[in-house]
């Protein structure tokens, strides 16, 4: 598949034309940002673990049943990938108390749902991505009932076949962000990535953040961090 001219370039990735108009390129970078990009910096090789971590953990989504925009690694750090319409929508997921859950609420970070919470909220920076409700994305039109209800299924889903596989592997998922796709047919599918940039990741014996947090809350090791993660996946492939 031959890669054409860049349609667009975000935070972390650049997405490439090609010339199936059904597909595009996606190319990882090792630009790293936080708090709605105020803080910027560069996390070295962060773009090769990223694209080779979303694509492994993505075909295990896949023959789980989970449909995703993955069709192929072409390098270290370009996937081939289904177009999508991405749906305005960041979904995260919470397993245990961390981050802007415990800052918005007051509480302490590490303590435990006894259910996972689904949050949405409204994928605009200008905004500050803010939260919404199930009414809001009703009113917004930013996807229809049914498509929140399938989102929602998947996303829990995910996480449970993502807190299973990182628990083999000696990690506690804390929370994550998702993002969801429409193709042409109109059909949801997931999209964007799973790494260390949209996953908290704690080792499991010590509670070592294993994950963007390094960065964002200057705790230094964050390539270590990062690498780490990865050779634990690698090591349960």
């Amino acid at each position: 598949m031959e890669k054409r001219n860049q349609l667009y370039e975000g935070k972390a990735k650049k997405v490439f034309a090609t010339d199936d108009p059904e597909y595009y390129i996606v190319s990882y970078k090792d630009d790293a940002t936080a708090f709605n990009g105020l803080k910027k910096g560069t996390i070295a090789g962060k773009g090769v673990i990223n694209n080779r971590m979303s694509n492994r953990l993505m075909k295990r989504l896949e023959a789980a049943g989970i449909p995703t925009h993955f069709v192929e690694e072409l390098s270290e750090r370009d996937t081939l990938v289904r177009k999508v319409k991405i749906v305005p929508l960041e979904v995260i997921v919470r397993n245990i108390s961390a981050g802007s859950f415990s800052k918005r609420y007051g509480i302490d970070e590490g303590i435990a749902f006894d259910e996972p919470t689904v949050e949405f909220s409204y994928k605009n920076d200008a905004l500050g991505d803010p939260l919404l409700s199930e009414d809001h994305i009703q009113a917004l039109k930013l996807a229809t009932k049914d498509e929140v209800a399938l989102i929602r299924k998947y996303a829990l889903a995910i996480d449970k076949f993502l807190t299973a596989f990182w628990k083999d592997c000696g990690v506690t998922l804390v929370d994550f962000k998702l993002e969801f796709g429409k193709t042409s047919d109109g059909t949801i599918i997931l999209a964007d990535e799973i790494s260390p940039d949209t996953c908290r990741l704690w080792d499991s014996a010590t509670g070592e953040k294993l994950d963007k947090d390094r960065f964002r809350r200057d705790l230094g090791g964050v390539e270590d961090a990062y690498a780490e993660v990865m050779k634990r996946l690698m090591a349960h492939e």
